[in-house]
């Protein structure tokens, strides 16, 4: 089965075949960064018209290089939510229009389950079950993954994701927009011992995260240390971070007996993420499983690949409608 993937749930355009026989064929992305860096943030309106001007060229460019035709396609997979209504609908109404020309079968797919799905496309991937940390801009859960659409919630932020985190503690570095990879990057030149800063819920005992009161313990300590201090404080809070979210997932494993650990979402591309818990996960006996680094951020390869997995036993449906707003756990299995 070719199925075309299409993502547009935020500020990133993405487009992707994957062939069930083949794997995948091509996909393209077209990040709207430089668009919303003036804003320091993404501006809803803005994101949604992006989208209606780049969508309908990715998709002809991934066609071209994969060498394949719209007749060629057997289903189209989009992403449904959660994410911006605006920006949702951009793609679901072009995913739906084209699949009722070409009289095939579409299918909305869970942002999330995508992410948690993406390190399945590489050439080592995962067996289930497995432990999954969805860690991302607007996202930070930790899931047993059974099966595609098997997925039990173990715990999540109470507050601030940890991307938003990242990016808010660089906003207060003056750091600019989107500031989490020039977080780490300033990180990797400072000296993380220098300032103490909380471990928010570290020894709560359940699975749970908390990183406002980290965040605001970065404002206090710009204030009072300065930005001459700005690469000490962000290796600071990057230690910080990382510890909570390394400790609450190999805790997760512990609990669940998962002896396979997978790491998705924006934030899974932190290098200093990977190596303490790919380090402290091997001392454990536990596997860590990351995505390729291009596949870390929104991409139309995920939605592609999880669209195939529920194409495979979709039943015909017309119906349209995205969801801003989508519990990952109340997913149907396949």
């Amino acid at each position: 089965m070719l199925v075309l993937g299409v993502e547009s749930s935020c500020d990133e355009t993405g487009v992707a075949l994957y062939d069930s026989a083949r794997g995948l064929l091509a996909h393209a992305l077209y990040s709207q960064i430089a668009m919303h860096n003036d804003y320091g943030g993404v501006v809803p309106e803005l994101a949604s018209r992006d989208h209606i001007r780049r969508v309908l060229p990715l998709t002809r460019q991934v066609l071209a290089e994969a060498g394949c035709t719209l007749e060629d396609i057997d289903g189209i997979a989009y992403t449904q939510g959660p994410g911006l209504a605006g920006a949702l609908l951009v793609g679901a109404g072009m995913a739906r229009a084209l699949a009722y020309a070409l009289n095939i079968p579409a299918v909305g797919v869970h942002h999330l389950e995508g992410h948690m799905l993406s390190p399945l496309i590489s050439d080592t991937p995962p067996e289930f079950p497995f432990v999954a940390l969805l860690v991302s801009g607007g996202h930070t859960q930790l899931m047993l993954v059974s099966g595609v659409g098997r997925y039990t919630l173990l715990g999540e932020t109470l507050d601030d994701a940890a991307g938003e985190a990242f990016d808010k503690t660089a906003q207060l570095l003056g750091l600019g927009y989107p500031g989490g990879p020039a977080l780490s990057r300033l990180a990797a030149t400072g000296d993380a011992s220098r300032f103490t800063l909380p471990r928010p819920m570290l020894n709560s005992g359940d699975f749970d995260f908390s990183f406002s009161g980290l965040k605001t313990a970065v404002l206090t300590l710009v204030r009072k240390a300065g930005l001459d201090q700005a690469a000490d404080i962000a290796a600071a809070f990057q230690s910080a971070a990382v510890e909570v979210l390394v400790s609450k997932s190999l805790a997760a494993c512990s609990h669940s007996g998962a002896t396979r650990l997978v790491v998705a979402g924006g934030v899974g591309a932190n290098t200093h993420l990977r190596e303490r818990l790919t380090r402290e996960a091997k001392a454990r006996g536990i596997a860590v499983f990351y995505p390729k680094l291009e596949f870390c951020t929104d991409n139309g390869a995920m939605i592609a690949f999880a669209g195939a997995q529920r194409l495979a036993h979709a039943n015909a449906d017309l119906t349209f409608a995205v969801r801003p707003r989508w519990e990952l756990a109340t997913l149907d299995a396949v």
